[in-house]
C-alpha cells in the first residue's frame, strides 16, 4: 500500500517534509484500520525533482520493521520520523528542495492473523483512540482531526488549480449531457 503525493513547494527543511510525511503516515494508518489490516515495515522516501539536473540531486530512503505490527497512526508517525531523521542529508551545507515524499507499508496481514509475541500488549485505551480519530473523520469528513506534526498551514500540499477532469476514476467529473 503506498501513499504518495508530490509537493507544490520544494521542502527544504525537515519540519516542512515531515508534515507531509505525517500526512502520508496518518492516511495510511486510517486505510490500514478500515480494511482490518496491519504493517510489518514500513518504508520512508523522498527526493528531489530528478529531471531537474541544473540542482544537487538527493534520494533519501530508509525503512524500519514494525514490532509489534501495528495499524496505529502514533506507531507508524513514529517510525516514519525516525527513517525520514535517518535519511535526512546531513553536513552537506546544501538546501535540496525535496519535491515528492512517500510513506509504502509492507507486510501487510489481517489484525487477527498478526504473529504474537509475549511482550506484546495491546492498549484498550490506544484502539478506543484510534477508533474515535476515525469515527471523527468519517463523520465530519477527512482531516477533520489531524495530528499536530502534520502542521496546519500545509506549504507542501500539492496545488490542483490547474489539474484536468478525471472522467474515468470519479464520478462526480463526468460532464452531464442535457
Amino acid at each position: 500500500m503506498a501513499v504518495t503525493r508530490s509537493a507544490a513547494t520544494h521542502m527544504t527543511d525537515f519540519d516542512t517534509l515531515f508534515q507531509g510525511i505525517t500526512a502520508h503516515a496518518t492516511r495510511a494508518a486510517e486505510k490500514l484500520r478500515n480494511n482490518g489490516l496491519v504493517a510489518g515495515t514500513l518504508t520512508v522516501f523522498y527526493h528531489i525533482n530528478r529531471h531537474r539536473q541544473d540542482r544537487p540531486q538527493y534520494f533519501g530512503s530508509r525503512s524500519t520493521r514494525l514490532m509489534p505490527m501495528s495499524s496505529d497512526t502514533f506507531d507508524l508517525v513514529e517510525a516514519a520520523r525516525r527513517c525520514a531523521h535517518a535519511a535526512w542529508p546531513k553536513g552537506q551545507g546544501i538546501a535540496f528542495g525535496f519535491t515528492k515524499a512517500r510513506v509504502l507499508l509492507d507486510d501487510l496481514l489481517r489484525f487477527e492473523d498478526q504473529p504474537q509475541t509475549l511482550s506484546d500488549v495491546v492498549s484498550p485505551k490506544t484502539q478506543a483512540l484510534m477508533s474515535a480519530l476515525d469515527q471523527v473523520n468519517d463523520r465530519f469528513g477527512k482531516k477533520t482531526m489531524v495530528l499536530a506534526s502534520e502542521g496546519m498551514k500545509q506549504r507542501w500540499q500539492l496545488r490542483l488549480d490547474h489539474r484536468s477532469p478525471r472522467y474515468t476514476t470519479r464520478l462526480a467529473d463526468l460532464p452531464v449531457v442535457r
